[in-house]
This record gives C-alpha cells, structure tokens and sequence, in this order.
C-alpha cells in the first residue's frame, strides 16, 4: 500500500514501510474489537450459535438457545466456533476471525489487482478499501456480510484476466462455492454479470472442472444438514430467508427503493467523490467495466428486494474501489479530486455525536449540530486544498493518512458509547439478571448471549410470581 508514498509510485518497499502500512491496518482493524459488547441483533445470534457449535462439536447443524436454527449456512458459526476453540472469549471469539479475515483479504486484493492490472493500481484499490468507513465497519462485527463479501469479490477478481493469462475459472468456483456457505444464494444471483461478460466461455464454467468444484465446496454441508434434519432445513433456509426476503415484507425491513444509494455511497465514504474519475476507464477497460457491471446490477438487484437491510451490498464494495483505484492510478491531476473526500472526513467528529444519539433514539430524532458539521467541513477544506496544493505528489497517502487517524478516533469515541446503548455487556456485568427487563430491541439477544440462555421477559416472571386471589 505504501508504495502511493513515493513521487512516482515506486514499487521496491523498505521494511520500515511494510511496518508502518502494517501499523496502520493493525491499528485500524484489531485493536478495538472488544471496546462495544455484542451488538444488535444478529451478532448475538450468530456468536452464540458458534459458541455451541464449539463446545457440542456439531458442526452441521447450527442451534440457538438450544434450538435447530436455519436461517443462515455455517461458514460464520464455523469462524465464530474456532474462535472460541482457541479461548479468545465471548467478545473475541466471534470478532477476531471475521477482522482477520478481512485484513488477508486486504491483502490478497492488492496481490490479484497487481495481477489483474498493474501495482500502482493495486497500491490505490487496496489503500482506498482499507480506509472505507462500510469495510471497516463490518470488520469489527461477527455478521455474515463481511465473509459473504471476500469471498464474493475474491470470485469476481479469480474471474478476470492476470498477466495476460484467462481467469482461473477454478479458483473463481471455489471462492464462490464458500461465499455460498456465507450466505446462500445472493452471490449466485451477484455473480451473472460475470457469466453474461464470459458468455462466450461458459462451457468452461458448466462443462469442466469448475462446476465440479464449486459442488464439492458448496453441497456436502447443504446435503448433509438436510440428511440430518429433514426438510425444514432447506425450507427454512430456501424459501423463509432467500425468497421470503426478497419477496415479503414479514421480517419488517421494508425500505424505499432508493435506500441503497446513500447507504452505498456511507460504505465508500470518504472516497466515493473519487467515483466521477472511473468514468473514463470504465469504457476504456474491459476489466473495469466487469467490475462495475457487478456493482450496477448488485444495486438494482438489492434494490428491487422487498427487505433491505444496509449490509446486503457490502461485497460491492470492493469491485468499486478496484475501479476507483483504476481511476486514481491512471487520472493525472489526481490531487484535485482529493480535496472532497478529505473535506468529509470533517464530518467524523459530528458522526461520533450522532452515531450513538441514533442508535439510542434513532437517526430520525438524533440532533444534528448543522453548524459544527459545516465549519468541520470546512477546515478539512481548506487542509483538503493545502495537500493539494503544496504536496502533489504525496497528497493521496496524506489522505489516506488522514482517513485512517479520523477512523480510529472514530472508533475510540463511538464504540464504547455504542456499548452503553446497543449492547446488552453492561448491564449484564453489573446485574447479572435472571430476566430480561424491557429493553430496545437488539439488546435483549446480547442480553441473552451474556447470560448463555434465552431470559424470560421480567413482566413475565412477576407476573407468574405474584400471589394468585
């Protein structure tokens, strides 16, 4: 990443460098996973279903206070259960393997872009992916969206030329088939825009080795949960969470048809203003305009879903920082374009004030200070336009810098706030109740997670206490 440091993008790092681009990711992506208790109400959830997993050593089928749960496959569980097979704690266990893996795939997206395109390229994807507010958001929580999203994009990169050699079909199916046990069918569905661009090959894909090989990845655990538990399994799993989703408006996640575009446009803060400069090399490249086929058709098709809920279009983002970092690398003048997303990271101290507001009394009610929000904006302006003036040549990794410091202060000031309101850890530490006393709706799952079993509800139990007349 930190060969952007250099005036002409120079390629040969120094150890110094590779420590100080290890410190920043190390920094930004593990040292704060356990300053927010578990959060909402899927990360609960999915942790202790992992948790049982490890300690029952059934890894097929997964359970919920006890119960089959089939909501999700298991790739999840199995990262969360490893976790806990190793000691790392509640709070650890479920975050640590989804925070590593998303720091290799860090990793393993600069070595394939170098591939793909060329390290400059490569240099500005990586740096602009490590540093976008929905990737590291979702690095620091045990949800599905984070692995279903590397693995996706890891079949969308293996699915694109390298070094003037054709995709390698097989890694791609590979990838593809675990990016299933992530999180079912929604990466098939992601994955056509690929099969539409290599139409001419899909005997490659249907007729050789790599259809074999996605089914060996991804049908023994699907064939084996059924075996073990019947039809409900795939029922449950099929038509209750795909269709029923996509279709019915039951699980009550019904939003606008546009919710997508400002929620797109949060994951890829603070670079998304980068996007008008992918234009050009959209039409001028064939790879990018894969890439951004994958992006386009993901929006429409998650937009057109009944249900939408904001992590769904998490493994769009990093076919659209690939492009935006295409854009960087080849865009002369690239220090102009800087000026408005160092301007935005303004906005992290007002985001610090309302994230937790929000959480507490949802966004809606939550005061929004106008005024301090536009005069941060406008001093990291005014630093937007100094970089860019008095140091060209080094203004996109002073941004990149920048985005980084903003993120962990971030992180520092949010999260243990966002403990107090949507975590259940406290009041489990300093009570350990034995019912769960009415609470907002995500904290009675961590509640219950603390407390190893589902709570029965206070009013209930008093209400079975109370002396009969």
């Amino acid at each position: 990443m930190l060969a952007i440091f250099s005036k002409k993008g120079a390629t040969n790092l120094s150890a110094a460098a590779w420590l100080v681009c290890a410190a920043i990711v190390a920094t930004l992506y593990l040292t704060n996973l356990t300053s927010m208790g578990m959060y909402s109400t899927d990360e609960p959830r999915y942790a202790d279903i992992g948790r049982a997993m490890a300690r029952s050593g059934d890894w097929v089928t997964p359970r919920l206070w006890g119960k089959p749960w089939f909501e999700k496959p298991a790739l999840l569980y199995w990262m969360t259960a490893t976790g806990f097979r190793m000691g790392l704690g509640n709070d650890l266990a479920p975050r640590l393997p989804v925070a590593l893996l998303s720091i290799a795939f860090i990793v393993f997206f600069r070595w394939r872009l170098k591939r793909v395109f060329d390290e400059r390229v490569a240099n500005f994807a990586s740096a602009i992916l490590a540093t976008s507010a929905g990737w590291l958001a979702y690095s620091h929580v045990a949800v599905t969206d984070l692995p279903l999203a590397v693995f996706f994009s890891a079949a969308i990169l293996f699915s694109l030329k390298a070094d003037g050699a054709p995709p390698n079909r097989i890694a791609a199916a590979a990838a593809l088939g675990i990016a299933v046990l992530a999180k079912s069918l929604p990466p098939l569905v992601l994955f056509l825009p690929v099969l539409v661009a290599d139409r001419r090959n899909w005997h490659r894909w249907f007729a050789s080795w790599p259809i074999i090989v996605f089914a060996a990845v991804a049908l023994p655990w699907h064939v084996i949960g059924t075996l073990r538990n019947g039809w409900q399994f795939p029922r449950v799993l099929f038509l209750e969470q795909q269709f029923g989703r996509f279709f019915s408006n039951s699980l009550q996640h019904e939003q606008p048809w546009w919710f997508y575009i400002p929620v797109f446009l949060l994951f890829l803060f603070p670079w998304f203003p980068l996007l008008g400069a992918s234009i050009r090399y959209i039409k001028e490249d064939e790879r990018a305009r894969t890439l951004s086929a994958v992006v386009a058709f993901g929006l429409v098709f998650f937009s057109a879903s009944v249900n939408k809920l904001p992590g769904y279009v998490l493994p769009l983002v990093p076919a659209a920082c690939a492009v935006t970092g295409l854009a960087m690398a080849r865009t002369e003048r690239r220090e102009r374009w800087l000026i408005a997303p160092v301007a935005l990271l303004g906005t992290l101290p007002i985001a610090a004030v309302i994230l937790p507001e929000a959480e507490a009394h949802h966004l809606r009610t939550a005061q929004i200070p106008w005024i301090s929000g536009a005069l941060g904006i406008a001093v990291a302006a005014a630093i937007g336009v100094a970089i860019a003036k008095w140091f060209r040549s080094r203004a996109f990794p002073l941004a990149v810098l920048l985005a980084a410091a903003g993120f962990v202060l971030l992180e520092i000031d949010v999260f243990p706030a966002l403990d107090k309101v949507g975590s259940a850890r406290s009041l489990w530490i300093a009570r350990h109740p034995d019912c769960a006393p009415e609470l907002p709706r995500g904290m009675p799952y961590s509640l219950n997670y603390y407390a190893e079993r589902a709570l029965p509800g206070c009013a209930i139990v008093d209400k079975n206490a109370a002396p009969k007349r």
